[in-house]
């Protein structure tokens, strides 16, 4: 065929109308043989890039819990387990406010009275219950991000002022009521730093971690739960 090609060629000088035709038709031939070949493999070809994509996503989630909280937490991946959440630390502190309250004591008994009157600094500390439930789901079109709400981990005793200690005559201050006193205190820097929000506070900063380190063309979604503590 290619010799009588050649021969045409040679004999008129140029290439003939026959000799294109075959040429063009040769030519759109192999690049429809090229194209379907593309369309056939590119389901799959795409598929494995989004797997990868999401993937990356899943290791970069990973590093980032790591670096935050000490711990791998749960990942799957279009609802498919692709890391087991690792033992967690109990806790992770995220926020700790200082807090200050008073709390008085006034008894009267047979015209005798007695008065305790306390101030107490306290830290307080917000995060993460990290027994409870965490897990993270990738999706192509968002990532989900479940862990439990924020609450007060802890209390500790800063200073602690007396600022009054009067006995009445025969209605003395028994060790029993100081007791009962200190152990209110506590129980008001609990309900002080609820009531400000510091629990919202550290969902709000604990948020702000993760968009920090975490950079995804998917909206992330962080979805605070009353999971169950697990033994």
């Amino acid at each position: 065929m290619f010799t009588r090609l050649r021969h045409s060629i040679s004999r008129s000088g140029g290439i003939s109308w026959p000799v294109a035709l075959t040429l063009v038709a040769l030519i759109v031939a192999a690049v429809a043989t090229l194209i379907f070949l593309r369309l056939e493999t590119w389901p799959a070809r795409t598929a494995q890039q989004g797997r990868a994509e999401l993937e990356r996503l899943g290791k970069d989630l990973r590093a980032a819990f790591i670096d935050i909280a000490h711990l791998q937490p749960r990942i799957t991946i279009n609802n498919r387990v692709y890391m087991e959440q690792t033992k967690p630390v109990s806790e992770l502190v995220v926020l700790s406010r200082r807090v200050e309250v008073e709390h008085e004591l006034v008894h009267s008994w047979v015209g005798s009275s007695k008065r305790v009157k306390l101030h107490g600094t306290f830290n307080v500390k917000a995060g993460f219950d990290l027994r409870r439930n965490l897990s993270i789901d990738i999706r192509p079109n968002e990532i989900i991000v479940e862990l439990p709400h924020a609450q007060i981990l802890g209390i500790e005793e800063g200073q602690l002022d007396v600022l009054a200690f009067e006995n009445g005559l025969w209605n003395r201050i028994s060790g029993e009521d100081l007791q009962n006193e200190l152990s209110i205190l506590p129980q008001l820097a609990r309900e002080k730093a609820n009531e400000s929000g510091l629990p919202a506070e550290a969902e709000h900063a604990l948020r702000q971690q993760i968009e920090q380190r975490i950079h995804t063309q998917q909206p992330l979604r962080l979805i605070f739960t009353e999971g169950k503590k697990r033994e």
